[in-house]
């Protein structure tokens, strides 16, 4: 038994005592594998991995590349082309437009490079002029430059009359006078307020407008009037002049008159007040400008006796009260003026055509002492 127990103690200890039990020899030891030959196959066995993954992606990107990648041009194009973006067109409509005229080879080339090019953001809607067969990066290159937009430029000044834009119109555009007239006489067609009565005159706003070149008569006209609508809205002119004693045609009115009476934007509310205290006085306003819409005259300041007896509603001098409607389109400045007129006794204003400054007075003698400066007859 003592034996025994020596033998089993040697064999849990691993030493070589006495008791002749069979000992862990050297020769058994150096059977394992070695640390650095199995960490050696680990290290391969990942190298194989990564290799594997490597090679798989490349696999990948080459099909992708070769049958995922969407279709696209090369270089600036050919020939010559046109397209419309409509208002509001996102990325993919845009792209679609595009594929359609030919211009780019697939809509998603087009639409991939948009969603992560800024430049996408700037296109603005209208008629382009492109090529065909265009890369997606040359198609957005040249939405993005608005020199590629096919429209024309319209800039109607303030106080200009139906008789001065038509031919600003028909100089800048592929608009006829006479398909500008009969859009004219179509009131309902081109959106004219009830308070017109039928007349455009002073319903066309004043300002630039960019034609685009399917853009008809009608639909100009009536962009013009709705631009009037709009501003003469976010002025709450319905409001004001009742507040005022008047209607919105009359402010219209002694807007259009101030455009053309006064030379700066500054000296509207004293004239307004002018226009305000004859009406309310019962004198007749004797504003050459109303005179002039009726005889045709342009460039200067004055009138003949002739003129100045013609019987027209719209010759203040023979009449008392404002003429029968605005003898020009008013801009926004002139309209919050008549809204809003100055406070003071002035009835009368002289314009000195040399330096543009305008005199007020309240007597009719201190009104001929100022004609007398400015170097004419009043």
């Amino acid at each position: 038994m003592s034996e025994r127990n020596d033998s089993g103690l040697n064999l849990l200890t691993g030493g070589s005592g006495d008791g002749g039990g069979p000992a862990r020899s050297a020769g058994h030891r150096r059977a394992q594998p070695p640390r650095r030959s199995r960490l050696g196959k680990i290290v391969a066995v990942v190298v194989a991995i990564v290799l594997v993954v490597l090679a798989g992606f490349w696999v990948v990107g080459q099909i992708r590349d070769r049958f995922g990648a969407p279709a696209d041009y090369e270089g600036d194009g050919e020939g010559e082309t046109t397209v419309q973006i409509v208002e509001g067109a996102s990325g993919a409509q845009i792209a679609q437009v595009l594929y359609d005229a030919d211009v780019v080879a697939s809509t998603e080339a087009f639409y991939r490079l948009s969603l992560n090019d800024e430049r996408a953001q700037t296109i603005q809607p209208g008629t382009y002029q492109l090529r065909e067969k265009m890369s997606a990066e040359s198609a957005l290159a040249a939405l993005s430059d608005v020199g590629n937009r096919l429209e024309a430029r319209v800039t109607i000044p303030e106080g200009s009359r139906i008789d001065d834009i038509i031919p600003v119109i028909v100089e800048n555009t592929e608009l006829t006078e006479e398909d500008l007239r009969a859009a004219l006489d179509d009131p309902a067609a081109i959106g004219l307020p009830e308070v017109a009565a039928g007349n455009p005159e002073g319903y066309l706003f004043p300002e630039t407008y960019f034609v685009e070149p399917d853009t008809t008569a009608v639909q100009l006209i009536a962009q013009m009037v709705a631009q009037t609508a709009q501003v003469t809205e976010s002025l709450d002119i319905a409001n004001r002049a009742s507040a005022l004693g008047y209607n919105g045609e009359e402010i219209m009115t002694v807007a259009s008159i101030l455009e053309r009476e006064v030379n700066n934007d500054e000296d509207f509310r004293k004239a307004a007040r002018v226009i305000y205290n004859r009406l309310d006085d019962g004198m007749p306003l004797q504003m050459d400008s109303t005179v002039h819409y009726v005889s045709g005259r342009q460039g200067d300041v004055f009138t003949t006796p002739d003129e100045r007896d013609a019987d027209t509603p719209y010759n203040t001098y023979r009449y008392a009260g404002l003429p029968p409607g605005p003898i020009g389109s008013p801009g926004r400045a002139a309209i919050e003026a008549a809204l809003n007129p100055d406070v003071g006794e002035w009835r009368y204003f002289v314009a000195d055509p040399e330096t543009g400054e305008t005199t007020f007075n309240d007597t009719y003698e201190q009104h001929q002492q100022a004609c007398q400066d400015a170097g004419f007859q009043c």
